[in-house]
């Protein structure tokens, strides 16, 4: 069993009455209560669930930590099937272990965990995000997610080329669901030519409709290796891999997908062929600064207002990176960390 030693504290549950089987792993609450997703997954075995949740609570913390915000990192696991396994008493029970930690940690959703899921989790915990606006909630943090992305290029073009904005740039954009459509919406109004790929007809077409003028290439490694300004992997995980890195033409990599090196030694691989790398958990952090600010009661303009400030975060990326030599993963880290032990000394 891989057990995680940085962590403060890994959690198992189940309840046989619904099925419910539940890790919920809390990596630091250095700088307030641990604050990230749920996910829902058919795991294999414990082992690999337990891998998964250990490393996806300590890329919360370094993602909290860099966006500036009250709380450590966490995160949990529910082992199944959502379309099958998934039932409003299985997410009451998880609710009740989620309370029993007593805000140590605060949940809300990731992969096969929705609005609709977090608003019946917290009818037996108080310590959920994500919740609908009937619920007094945020709703779908998807457009301030995009918004953050958005602010996260313009500070990459000034670092990299001086410029104040991105018109005329060519901008690669893999996967245009969610987050991928609101950030075609942005580069479009900026002035940048889009180049697009999605793996779903209904999301292209609707794209399409809105702009006719985006070009669609066939999938994600023909978006990936194009000949683009900025390409921004928005679609699944590991999109930046062994077989591709080295026909990556693009001069910057900003994009909003989770985990987009497939081997973190890849951000060195990046730096020596001159690709400005944005590491992607200070790019996307516009979804936990809705959810976060939800627990002060959410105001969408004083979320936009914190969010608008990965622009400055992303500066400051970069030109540490630069300023000592390193991959801008590394300075993310640097920073992440020192934030960390701070809190901790106080």
């Amino acid at each position: 069993m891989i057990f995680g030693d940085e962590h403060e504290q890994v959690v198992f549950a189940q309840d046989p009455t619904c099925g419910l089987r539940t890790v919920v792993a809390v990596y630091s609450t250095a700088l307030g209560p641990a604050l990230g997703g749920t996910r829902f997954y058919p795991y294999p075995d414990e082992t690999t669930a337990v891998a998964d949740v250990l490393a996806l609570s300590k890329a919360m913390a370094y993602k909290n930590a860099m966006a500036g915000l009250p709380h450590g990192g966490g995160k949990a696991v529910i082992v199944g099937d959502p379309a099958t396994d998934k039932t409003p008493d299985l997410l009451r029970a998880y609710g009740r272990v989620v309370e029993s930690l007593g805000g140590r940690y605060v949940t809300a959703c990731d992969v096969g965990m929705y609005v609709a899921d977090m608003d019946v989790v917290a009818e037996t915990s108080q310590y959920v995000t994500g919740r609908s606006e009937a619920a007094g909630g945020a709703g779908d943090s998807s457009v301030l997610t995009a918004y953050g992305l958005h602010r996260a290029m313009l500070a990459a073009a000034q670092f990299c080329w001086g410029a104040d904005g991105l018109a005329g740039r060519r901008v690669g954009v893999v996967g245009v669901g969610k987050v991928g459509r609101h950030l075609v919406d942005l580069l479009v109004a900026g002035g940048a030519e889009v180049v697009a790929t999605d793996v779903a007809s209904s999301a292209r077409e609707s794209v399409a409709g809105r702009h006719p003028r985006v070009e669609w290439l066939d999938d994600a490694e023909a978006v990936m290796t194009a000949d683009v300004d900025i390409v921004a992997p928005c679609a699944l995980g590991g999109a930046i891999h062994a077989g591709n890195i080295d026909r990556i033409v693009a001069p910057v990599v900003c994009g909003a997908a989770n985990n987009q090196l497939a081997d973190d030694g890849l951000a060195e691989r990046l730096a020596a062929r001159g690709v400005t790398y944005c590491p992607d958990y200070v790019v996307n952090a516009g979804g936990v600064i809705q959810v976060a600010d939800e627990r002060n009661g959410f105001q969408f303009a004083r979320a936009e207002a914190k969010t608008a400030v990965i622009y400055d975060t992303t500066l400051e990326v970069l030109s540490t990176a630069r300023a000592e030599g390193i991959t801008p993963l590394a300075a993310a880290d640097r920073i992440a960390e020192a934030r960390m032990r701070a809190a901790r000394r106080r």
